[in-house]
């Protein structure tokens, strides 16, 4: 007896490997998805903007970059004492309105330079409704908590929705025509929309994206593992909307199974081995034993770089090495 409807995954029409630039943009999957690359020492940007929900601000976002747009304090708002970007986190908002710029243009510099080397980009859309500044009639990526009285509430039709992620792709092949791009819908459920308009919402993104697929454009189903195969609230976090911890994971492990290669899982594992160094704590740092444990590692990380010179590993190496005496 099957007591679990586990999706069946296609193969993947392209691989990822540690050689690859990545990018990751979106909702709070593409945080997640990130965290794991980063985990494992991929070469990766994640969530660049911040969290961004839907097509159109993902959209408006990488066409800033195109544009070359360098922000001024025109193109912020002053709320709750606060300078914010509608088109970036409010991560990126502060008191002092040159730091929030510096932060800005700093972001929008290095996005400039890192898109035209970008070989992998993961796109995570959560919802096709969109709020539009009234004052402005622009789309906002974040309201930054300012009374909903200012916005208009738009639900994106099919049509629009697709528009939008052409003009993604476009863009996305405009830094580099060679780009490989990973489409994914958000297992977060937008549950302030209502259940009907949440499913309506998802179903549209998963229209559009699906009608636009090729050999170097494909769709991940980590909206569908989380709702058919993880459908039990153990996989949620408390507030029985996210997914937890261990849902995640899953979904990575799914990931991972059609997107890397066996040499790229054999240097995944190989980077975990480091991670448990990194975790371990000894009740004596300066005890000879784990000195040379230490020392020991410093020599397993000489011996990655040598065999996989492509990876980063300059921040494992400074651990190390501040943690041995006299260093």
């Amino acid at each position: 007896m099957e007591f679990r409807t586990e999706i069946k995954l296609d193969n993947s029409p392209f691989q990822i490997n540690h050689q690859d630039n990545i990018i990751s943009i979106g909702s709070c999957f593409a945080d997640n998805i990130g965290y794991y690359f980063e985990k494992y020492r991929f070469n990766v940007i994640k969530n660049p903007f911040g969290v961004l929900y839907n097509p159109a601000s993902i959209y408006n976002s990488l066409n800033l970059i195109y544009e070359n747009k360098i922000f001024t304090e025109h193109d912020l708002i002053f709320d709750q004492e606060e300078w914010h970007s509608f088109y970036y986190h409010s991560s990126f908002s502060s008191h002092n309105s040159k730091q929030v710029l510096d932060n800005i243009n700093y972001n929008q510099l290095q996005l400039k330079s890192f898109l035209p080397k970008t070989d992998i980009a993961i796109i995570t859309f959560g919802t096709s409704i969109v709020y539009e500044y009234k004052e402005t009639k622009n789309i906002v990526s974040n309201c930054h908590k300012i009374p909903a009285g200012n916005f208009n509430k738009i639900k994106l039709t099919l049509d629009e929705v697709a528009a939008y992620i052409k003009k993604i792709i476009y863009l996305l092949k405009t830094f580099n025509n060679n780009i490989k791009i990973i489409f994914t819908v958000s297992p977060v459920r937008h549950w302030k929309d209502g259940a009907v308009d949440n499913h309506i919402s998802k179903s549209i993104l998963l229209l559009a994206i699906t009608s636009l697929l090729d050999d170097n454009i494909m769709y991940f189903p980590s909206y569908e593992i989380m709702m058919d195969d993880l459908r039990d609230y153990r996989f949620y976090k408390q507030d029985m909307i996210h997914p937890n911890e261990t849902a995640v994971e899953y979904i990575w492990e799914k990931f991972s199974s059609i997107m890397f290669n066996k040499n790229c899982i054999d240097l995944i594992y190989k980077v975990e081995q480091l991670n448990n160094a990194k975790n371990h704590r000894p009740r004596n740092c300066k005890l000879e034993k784990h000195q040379l444990f230490l020392q020991q590692q410093l020599k397993n990380i000489d011996e990655l770089i040598k065999k996989y010179p492509h990876l980063k590993l300059d921040e494992d190496i400074k651990y190390f090495e501040s943690q041995l005496v006299n260093q």
